[in-house]
């Protein structure tokens, strides 16, 4: 199948203190014209704060659908909410979570990358954008972006193309996956299966695992909340 688009605006951003009595974070990003160089654990001037959940080599990129934001901002009554204003690294038109496959293979500007997960909103989302709720939200909606690893490091600079070389798992749709991750609602035989899919983030082929084996789910309040 083709499938292609074109990369509207990349973000870097850098670790900064901005809430008291909380972690730094490095989900502000800026907007940069700049061709960047991609290597395996991100861009080489793009930050993150805590290395235990944000980046390395299964999270190096977070690419968000700029689709969204329209709806965002009709749901929320926020005219402000723009691309770049959830953290993500590239955005583009066209590619949605329910039009992609865990596993896909892309071409992006001279790099080769594959999805490699959905995200987990934290609560820092929340405390970016203001919206007491917005990680709720995001979580509610499977509206949350992906992350890419990088099979082949290169250069990427906004106008560039991304396109889909090689889908590998046809069947697990990357917005059926991810709502399953965030909800655990999917059933045993799957979950397993999930658990030995080679081309699934490591993390979330654990968190498959544990649901396969019925096991107590991690502390979704604490990542949501910050509490």
């Amino acid at each position: 199948m083709t499938l292609r688009a074109t990369i509207e605006a990349l973000y870097i951003g850098r670790v900064e203190t901005r809430w008291p009595e909380r972690p730094p974070s490095a989900i502000g990003k800026t907007t940069t014209a700049d061709r960047l160089e991609l290597t395996t654990t991100g861009f080489r001037r793009d930050s993150q704060a805590d290395l235990t959940v944000h980046g390395g080599p299964d999270k190096a990129v977070h690419h968000y659908a700029s689709d969204h934001y329209a709806d965002w901002r009709n749901e929320l009554g926020r005219d402000d909410l723009r691309p770049g204003g959830f953290g993500e690294n590239i955005s583009t038109f066209g590619l949605t979570e329910d039009r992609l496959c865990i596993g896909d293979i892309f071409t992006l500007g001279t790099a080769t990358v594959q999805i490699s997960q959905g995200r987990q909103p934290c609560w820092k989302l929340s405390a970016h954008t203001g919206e007491e709720r917005m990680a709720f939200l995001f979580q509610k909606s499977v509206r949350t972006g992906w992350y890419y690893r990088v099979l082949e490091p290169g250069h990427i600079q906004a106008g560039d193309e991304i396109t889909l070389q090689e889908r590998p798992c046809p069947e697990w749709s990357l917005k059926a996956v991810t709502e399953a991750r965030l909800t655990r609602r999917i059933d045993r035989d799957a979950a397993e299966h999930l658990s030995q899919l080679p081309e699934l983030a490591d993390g979330w082929r654990e968190a498959f695992d544990r649901i396969a084996k019925k096991a107590p789910a991690e502390d979704t309040r604490a990542r949501l909340e910050g509490k």
